[in-house]
C-alpha cells in the first residue's frame, strides 16, 4: 500500500468513516490522507469509488457473501510471528553507497494485499530499516498513517536488533496522534518508540491492515518513502469477479520492472528506490511519489479515453438526473424560497442559503449503528426526500440546489469534478471516481457560475478551494462536454489585520487587533472547526495571531466569532499586548515595522527545490497598524517604502508619522498556484525581500524625561 500524507491543512475536509456518508465518491488516489470529507453516493449508482456497484448487484453480493458465511477472519502474519533472517553483512553495514550521507535506509520491505474478498481486504507489512547515524536515531519513533473508517491497524509487533545481533523486542504503547510533516502536511497515525536504538542497529516492525468493506477497488501500491529502499517486494491476491487492470502514472523506479500476474498474483519487486523528500508547499505526494495503481471494472476496460468518458459521462447524467427530476416538489419549494420581484441574482442567493440551511450529514461525527438505528434516517432517493426530510449529503444538496434552480428558470448544470487536494486528475487513466464530487453551474445574467452549497460554509460565487481550476464533466444526456472550474481572485480570499496600538515607555505594545477572515480564509477554519468548542475555536484564533508575531505575545480573544454561517467573512477581536516591541539603543528606541511577519520569515529559506512548488489557493494579506507613541516621543527616522511588484505576487510596506502616532500598511498578495521548480530562485529572494522589508525599523526618539529614565 504505502502512504501519500500530503493533503494540505488548509483542505479542511473532514474525514468520515467509510461506512457513513462521504463527501465524494473518490476512494482511492491517496490512502493515509487526512482530514478529507467524503460525499455519500451510495444513491446515485456511478461508477465510482465503492458505490462502483448498481444496488442490486451490491445486494446480491452481499447476500452470497452472508449465505456462504463471510465472517472476517483472523489474518495469519506471513511466517507467523517469525521475523526473517537477518545477515551479518547487514549487521555490520556501516552505510548505502547508493544512498551517501543517508541517516538511515530501508533494507527489506514487504507488502501483500489480499483484495480477494469485497468484505475482508487486508493487507500485511514487514518493514526492516538500518540506522546509520545518531540523526538515524530518529527512526525509533514509527508513525504508521490510519483513516479511521478506511481501515484499522492491528497485531503491530516490532523488535530493536542491536549492532552486536542481541534483541530488545518491543512491549510498549502505541499511541495515536497527528503527526506534521511540513507546512500544509499533517496526518493521523499509529505511533510507538522502540528503545535502545543506536546508529548500527537494526529496526523492524509488521503489522496488519484490515479495510473497511469494499475498499478492495482502491488499491495500490506506494513505491517510495522517505527513506531509501534497497530491496522491496508487493503482491496483491485481487478480487476475481472484476475486470482489473493497472498503471504507474509517475513511472517506476530505474531498474524495477513492471508488475506481472502469475497463477492468479499480482506482484512486482524494486531495488535502491531513491529516497522521497517531503517539502514545504509541494503537490500531492500521490502526483509525484512511484506508485501502482489497480483499477477495477464491472464493465471491462475502454482503450480510448473519448470512448471512456462518454460512457461515463452518460450514466453519471442518467443517475444525476434520475435525482434530481422532480418537477413538481421544486416548483413548490421555490415558491416558499422566492419572491416575484426578486433579480436573477437575488433568486439565486436565496435558493443557496435556503440548500445551505439542509443539515448537511457529510460534516457530522459518525454515528454509531446504534445511533443510526435510533434516529431511524430513511435513505435520500431524490431532490423531494431532500426537501422533506431536512438531511442529505453534501452531493444531494448540491443536487437540490441544480433542481430549484433550474425550476426558478436558470439554466443549471451539475458538474463532476476532479479536486485537486490529494491528486492531480489524467483523462487517459480513465478512472472515473476521480471525478469524486459535484459543484453546480448555473448561467446567471449570461454569465456561467460554479457553486458547491453541499460544501459546508462556503460563501456563495465560491468553491472550496480543491475544487476551484479544475477539471470537470458537465454531465448532459450525450456523454457531458469538459470544463474547467474558476479560480477565485487573490481578493477572494484575504486576511485584514487592523490594529490600533499604544506604545509604552517601556517598549511594549499594548492595544485591540480586529483581524477579518474573508472568502476561503474563513471557510477552511470554519469546517475544521464545525465539531470543536468554544474553547478549542479561542485557542485556534489565538495560536493564529502567536503564529504570525514573531516575538513572545500576550493575547486573548474577546469576541465570538460567526462559525456558523457562510457569510463571506469571520471577525475575530482580540486584546493584544507584545512586550520589549521597541528596544533601547542609546539615546534611541528602535520599533520593527513587520509586526505581523512571522509566516513570512522562514518563507523558502532552503537554497535548492526537489519538487515543484504548489499552492492551494490566491490570497491577499493587508496589515493596516496605527501606534500611538508615549507623550513627547518622535519619529527621527522612517523605512523606506517597499514596492515589490512581480506581477503574479507582489508586496508593498508604507510607513507614515501621523503626529504623535505611526502608521504601517503592508500587503502581500499571491496569485500562484503551481510554479516549476526551476523558478523557485526567483520565489525565494522574492521572499528573501519580504523579510528584509520587514526587518526595517523605525528609528524613535524619546522625550526627554523618557530619556532620562
Amino acid at each position: 500500500m504505502g502512504w501519500d500524507v500530503a493533503t494540505p491543512w488548509t483542505s479542511a475536509k473532514p474525514l468520515r468513516p467509510a461506512a457513513a456518508a462521504f463527501r465524494s465518491i473518490h476512494m482511492g488516489a491517496t490512502c493515509g490522507s487526512f482530514p478529507v470529507v467524503r460525499r455519500n453516493t451510495a444513491i446515485l449508482p456511478m461508477q465510482a469509488g465503492r458505490t462502483i456497484m448498481s444496488y442490486r448487484r451490491l445486494f446480491l453480493l452481499a447476500l452470497l457473501l452472508v449465505v456462504l458465511g463471510a465472517v472476517r477472519p483472523t489474518h495469519p502474519v506471513s511466517a507467523g510471528d517469525e521475523w526473517q533472517p537477518i545477515s551479518q553483512e547487514e549487521l555490520k553495514m556501516p552505510s548505502e553507497p547508493k544512498a551517501p550521507g543517508a541517516p538511515a535506509i530501508i533494507l527489506y520491505r514487504q507488502v501483500d494485499r489480499d483484495d480477494s474478498n469485497v468484505r475482508t481486504a487486508h493487507e500485511y507489512n514487514y518493514i526492516r530499516k538500518k540506522v546509520f547515524t545518531e540523526e538515524g536515531r530518529k527512526f525509533a519513533d514509527v508513525e504508521i498513517p490510519v483513516v479511521k473508517g478506511k481501515w484499522d491497524i492491528h497485531n503491530i509487533k516490532a523488535r530493536t536488533v542491536r549492532p552486536d545481533g542481541t534483541i530488545v523486542n518491543f512491549d510498549g504503547k502505541v499511541y495515536e496522534k497527528e503527526i506534521v510533516k511540513a507546512r500544509g502536511i499533517k496526518f493521523l497515525a499509529k505511533t510507538f518508540t522502540l528503545s535502545d536504538v543506536q546508529p548500527g542497529s537494526i529496526i523492524e516492525y509488521h503489522y496488519m491492515i484490515d479495510f473497511a468493506e469494499y475498499l478492495v477497488f482502491d488499491s495500490n501500491w506506494v513505491l517510495s518513502d522517505e527513506l531509501f529502499s534497497k530491496k522491496t517486494k508487493f503482491t496483491l491476491k485481487p478480487y476475481g469477479d472484476w475486470a482489473l487492470q493497472w498503471s504507474w502514472p509517475n513511472g517506476l523506479p530505474e531498474g524495477a520492472k513492471p508488475p506481472v500476474n502469475e497463477n492468479k498474483m499480482i506482484h512486482m519487486e524494486a531495488q535502491d528506490i531513491p529516497a522521497f523528500q517531503v517539502e514545504d508547499d509541494m503537490p500531492p505526494e500521490a502526483a509525484m511519489k512511484y506508485r501502482v495503481d489497480f483499477i477495477y471494472s464491472e464493465d471491462g476496460f475502454e482503450k480510448e479515453p473519448d470512448k471512456f468518458w462518454k460512457k461515463q459521462g452518460k450514466k453519471m447524467n442518467d443517475a444525476a438526473e434520475s435525482f434530481v427530476n422532480k418537477r413538481k416538489a421544486m416548483e413548490q419549494a421555490v415558491g416558499e424560497i422566492v419572491s416575484t420581484g426578486d433579480s436573477p441574482e437575488v433568486k439565486l442567493q436565496k435558493i443557496y442559503a435556503r440548500v445551505q440551511k439542509i443539515r448537511n450529514t457529510s460534516y457530522e461525527i459518525e454515528k454509531t449503528e446504534q445511533e443510526q438505528k435510533r434516529a431511524k434516517e430513511k435513505e435520500i432517493s431524490n431532490v423531494e426526500d431532500v426537501w422533506k426530510r431536512g438531511y442529505a449529503d453534501g452531493n444531494e444538496i448540491t443536487l437540490l440546489f441544480v433542481g430549484l434552480a433550474r425550476t426558478a428558470g436558470f439554466d443549471a448544470s451539475p458538474v463532476r469534478v476532479a479536486t485537486r487536494d490529494d491528486h492531480f486528475f489524467k483523462p487517459n487513466i480513465m478512472r472515473s471516481r476521480d471525478l469524486n464530487t459535484y459543484v453546480a453551474l448555473v448561467k446567471v445574467n449570461g454569465k456561467d457560475s460554479y457553486f458547491d452549497p453541499g460544501a459546508a460554509f462556503t460563501p456563495f460565487g465560491l468553491l472550496p478551494w480543491s475544487e476551484t481550476g479544475t477539471a470537470g464533466l458537465k454531465l448532459d444526456k450525450e456523454g457531458g462536454t469538459w470544463v474547467t472550474t474558476t479560480m477565485p481572485e487573490p481578493s477572494a480570499s484575504q486576511i485584514v489585520r487592523k490594529a490600533e496600538l499604544n506604545l509604552t515607555s517601556e517598549g511594549a505594545l499594548e492595544g485591540k487587533l480586529t483581524v477579518t477572515f474573508t472568502g476561503l480564509e474563513a471557510q477552511w477554519r470554519r469546517v475544521g472547526e464545525r465539531n470543536q468548542d468554544d474553547t478549542h475555536r479561542k485557542k485556534l484564533l489565538e495560536d493564529y495571531v502567536k503564529e504570525v508575531v514573531p516575538a513572545g505575545i500576550e493575547i486573548e480573544l474577546t469576541n465570538k466569532p460567526d462559525w456558523a454561517s457562510s457569510a463571506p467573512s469571520m471577525v475575530a477581536e482580540y486584546s493584544l499586548k507584545v512586550p520589549g516591541w521597541a528596544s533601547g539603543a542609546g539615546k534611541r528606541a528602535l520599533l520593527p515595522v513587520g509586526l505581523f511577519s512571522g509566516p513570512e520569515k522562514h518563507m523558502f529559506e532552503h537554497s535548492t527545490r526537489v519538487h515543484p512548488l504548489y499552492f492551494q489557493y490566491l490570497f491577499e494579506k493587508t496589515d493596516d497598524v496605527r501606534i500611538e507613541l508615549p507623550l513627547g516621543w518622535q519619529a527621527s527616522s522612517l523605512p523606506q517604502a517597499q514596492n515589490n511588484d512581480a506581477k503574479v505576487i507582489a508586496y508593498t510596506l508604507k510607513v507614515e508619522n501621523e503626529k504623535g502616532a505611526l502608521h504601517l500598511e503592508r500587503h502581500l498578495r499571491s496569485g500562484l498556484t503551481f510554479l516549476e521548480q526551476k523558478y523557485y530562485p526567483a520565489l525565494r529572494n522574492f521572499y528573501q525581500a519580504v523579510r528584509t522589508g520587514d526587518e526595517q525599523q523605525i528609528v524613535l526618539q524619546p522625550g526627554a524625561s523618557a530619556a532620562s529614565k
